[in-house]
């Protein structure tokens, strides 16, 4: 992550005074030339967040948009893939040895992150290795390309995309960083963790107190980024995750919930035939759901903790994939 010297050159001082949107509009070149709703988002970040508008318009005038960006995110769902599918993508040798790689090489930093937090290590490890690859991955995009192009030219979430995209300026300027130089996936997403702009303000963290948040190149504020994100969505320190079930009785259905909360009871659950795998109190708010498994269904009560990886990635697989990576990296970690 580049330190804003050349932003500092180029656009500093962001506060100034704001300039006429017909001005702006005649400032503008290359692929937001004369666009009125960039005008009209520069107004507001000058009239709301104190930017000079010349300046910010200086930043779009570089902005690219991307048809790439627009055919990744409009192309037709996927069939939905079933557990047994998704799982072997997320699961692999591969991805195990470079976790438990990783985890070595960062041991402290992931202890001190534990300690602090309250996050074991494994899921702070599992979470960056499903995210990037632990940081193999982490989008070839420049982020106010993305967020350009889906906040002015994707109107399905164009509300979602430009309140991301003033969330991107406003980290930028607070991080003083030149927001032209910063990558991300084609949604916008940045560094090992993969946060948003909004997670990004709200979330991460300077964890090895340089002064800076940088999660894109820097492996300790990413861990202690998402141990942070964990930490403030109700992740229960020394609670388990998710508990394996067997469900005898007609009311298989009955017991299943309709969403990712954990709206039922383990006793509820009990009373409708399910019994946990592991010793777990019956006034705990889980959480039950079915998948397809290598050898048919397989029945899972998800705890707060299983809530919390939903909340990063609103899947119960995704979070199914968290989970299970993580208790193969203590499994090798432990044999290695």
């Amino acid at each position: 992550m580049q330190v804003m010297r050349g932003w500092a050159t180029r656009y500093a001082p962001w506060v100034g005074l704001v300039s006429i949107l017909g001005t702006m509009q005649e400032a503008l070149a290359g692929d937001y030339e004369g666009s009125p709703q960039v005008a009209e988002f520069v107004g507001e970040m000058t009239r709301d967040y104190g930017f000079a508008g010349e300046q910010l318009m200086g930043v779009f005038r570089e902005a690219e948009r991307k048809q790439s960006i627009l055919d990744a995110i409009s192309k037709p769902a996927e069939r939905v893939k079933q557990w047994s599918e998704y799982r072997p993508m997320f699961i692999t040798d591969a991805r195990i040895a470079r976790g438990v790689d990783f985890w070595r090489q960062h041991e402290a930093v992931l202890a001190r992150a534990e300690q602090e937090y309250g996050v074991p290590a494994q899921v702070i490890v599992s979470i960056i290795g499903v995210e990037t690859f632990f940081g193999r991955n982490t989008g070839n995009f420049r982020v106010i390309d993305a967020l350009s192009t889906l906040g002015f030219d994707y109107p399905p979430r164009a509300e979602f995309f430009r309140k991301e995209l003033r969330e991107f300026l406003l980290l930028a300027r607070e991080e003083q960083v030149d927001p032209l130089t910063l990558k991300g996936s084609y949604a916008g997403a940045m560094g090992l963790p993969q946060f948003m702009p909004s997670s990004f303000r709200a979330y991460a963290v300077d964890f090895d107190g340089d002064g800076h948040i940088n999660i894109w190149t820097n492996p300790d504020d990413a861990i202690g980024s998402v141990a942070s994100y964990f930490k403030r969505h109700g992740w229960v320190a020394g609670e388990p995750v998710v508990s394996r079930a067997d469900v005898r009785g007609g009311q298989v259905d009955e017991g299943l919930t309709t969403g990712i909360e954990p709206t039922k009871t383990v006793g509820e659950l009990r009373a409708l035939g399910w019994s946990s795998h592991d010793a777990l109190r019956d006034d705990m708010p889980v959480t039950a759901f079915r998948l397809e498994g290598d050898n048919g269904p397989e029945y899972w009560m998800g705890l707060k903790n299983f809530y919390a990886i939903t909340r990063y990635n609103r899947s119960v697989m995704y979070a199914m994939a968290v989970h299970q990576l993580s208790e193969q990296l203590v499994q090798a970690r432990g044999v290695k």
